[in-house]
């Protein structure tokens, strides 16, 4: 029995409706090498969207294949709960001199990461004499995962109508997503205006409201929508005015993906004069970047190798659960929590960040891409292209209700692996990909874009 045959029979699929795979089968990889997976007959595919966006670095990427081989030697595993080991306090160091944040709390995946930080949010808000303070809010259409409290704070109808009876309410909030704002209007300008929807609402709520919950300038399960900064901005003020937290979710724009190392960072902390806004809009006299009160990460952690996450938080929030009462302590855990495999894998990742100067070599390829793709943003069927950092994106205008299943498979009869999100299409290759490999890219987009019944 074949691969195909195999898969079928004995494995389930993730976000997959199975019956499609008796008409169109998965992709059956047989290794990676850099940007490209290559299947069981030796077809050789460009790996445009990061392996579900983990993978920065390719596939068997000697470093981190040397790093994890190093550990191997040393310790696969241990409990974290009365044991420690280098790898976990090394990476939780980096992280926090990275973040500004500390005191990093490990799960397996970006679902569980969410979950923490909810769960962190309110038990604080619980050993701080205020338990009312237990509701949460997130942005329309925004995407956390899908364990239950994740899905609680999710807005894909697709991923949470069917769970619906097992979750907990929660408030959603006018998106930002720029391709919602009026004729004429600015991103920035339409930005301001959600954020005076989110001020409203805390200005009654906020005695209720634990924490807001954001996916920074970019929400990918949406289909990329990628919305101005200064919501972030008016979003860390208003937390502040109102004593409700902020969780910035960077587990897919976290690691470069955005232009720089975290997606907060390009939002700035502003000391508004006079109380005024400028005639754009924008808050004056800006002083360095805002600050989450937690920030989660995922996905890219690894390099795509292992699975990993980490919610990291303030000291003051840390302060709360600290003290003789066993109760009052965060109780969350899991076997494999801070597993040294997976942190010596993240160790070597930043490594390469700060050894190869990743974030600035990238900003040129972006540059370069994004001229590779002008006659993709011309196409007559692409509305909103978009570009942020390492992302690209752009909707198809007529696309039907296969789309996205007839664009990937016209895609990998090009050589690439993509899956377009509704009628949204988006490329997020790994760092090293090279200008021969986007511009095959940039060829394969129009090509699908101009093949007939696509």
């Amino acid at each position: 029995m074949d691969l195909i045959s195999r898969t079928r029979a004995a494995v389930w699929h993730p976000c997959t409706q199975m019956k499609e795979l008796d008409a169109v089968p998965p992709l059956a990889v047989a290794r990676g090498e850099g940007a490209w997976l290559i299947d069981t007959d030796g077809r050789r595919y460009l790996d445009a969207i990061s392996s579900w966006w983990v993978n920065l670095f390719g596939h068997c990427n000697p470093r981190i294949n040397a790093a994890i081989s190093d550990q191997l030697t040393k310790i696969e595993h241990v409990m974290l709960a009365g044991a420690t080991h280098a790898p976990v306090v090394e990476l939780s160091e980096r992280l926090g001199r990275l973040t500004g944040l500390g005191h990093a709390f490990y799960a397996s995946d970006g679902a569980s990461a969410t979950e923490i930080a909810l769960k962190m949010s309110a038990h604080y808000w619980r050993n701080t004499g205020k338990p009312g303070k237990n509701g949460f809010i997130s942005l329309q259409n925004g995407y956390h995962g899908e364990t239950v409290g994740a899905l609680s704070v999710t807005d894909i109808p697709l991923f949470k109508a069917t769970y619906e009876a097992l979750l907990r309410p929660t408030v959603q909030v006018p998106t930002p997503d720029a391709r919602l704002a009026e004729p004429g209007e600015s991103a920035e300008a339409w930005a301001l205006r959600c954020a005076d929807v989110l001020d409203a609402h805390l200005a009654e709520h906020a005695a209720a409201t634990a924490a807001l919950i954001l996916e920074p300038l970019v929400q990918g399960a949406a289909g990329m929508a990628m919305y101005h900064p200064a919501y972030l901005t008016r979003a860390r003020e208003l937390c502040d005015q109102y004593e409700v937290h902020l969780i910035a979710d960077e587990i897919a724009v976290g690691f470069g993906r955005t232009g720089t190392m975290f997606a907060f960072e390009q939002a700035c902390a502003s000391l508004p004069q006079a109380g005024e806004r400028g005639q754009s809009g924008a808050l004056r006299a800006q002083t360095g970047s805002i600050r989450p009160d937690f920030i989660c990460l995922s996905k890219g952690l690894t390099g795509g190798y292992l699975p990993l996450s980490v919610v990291l938080t303030t000291d003051e929030i840390y302060a709360a659960f600290y003290g003789d009462a066993t109760a009052r302590g965060f109780l969350h855990s899991h076997s494999y929590t801070g597993n040294p495999l997976a942190c010596r894998a993240a160790a070597a990742v930043l490594d390469i960040f700060e050894h190869d100067k990743v974030i600035a070599a990238n900003r040129i390829k972006a540059i370069e891409f994004t001229k590779l793709l002008d006659e993709v943003r011309a196409h007559r069927r692409v509305r909103h292209f978009r570009h942020l950092g390492m992302i690209w994106a752009f909707d198809v205008a007529d696309a039907g209700p296969a789309f996205a299943t007839r664009f990937h498979h016209a895609a990998l009869a090009r050589g690439v692996f993509i899956r377009p999100i509704g009628h949204t299409v988006y490329v997020m290759p790994p760092y090293i990909v090279d200008a021969g490999a986007m511009r095959l890219l940039a060829d394969a987009l129009l090509a699908c874009l101009g093949e007939a019944g696509v």
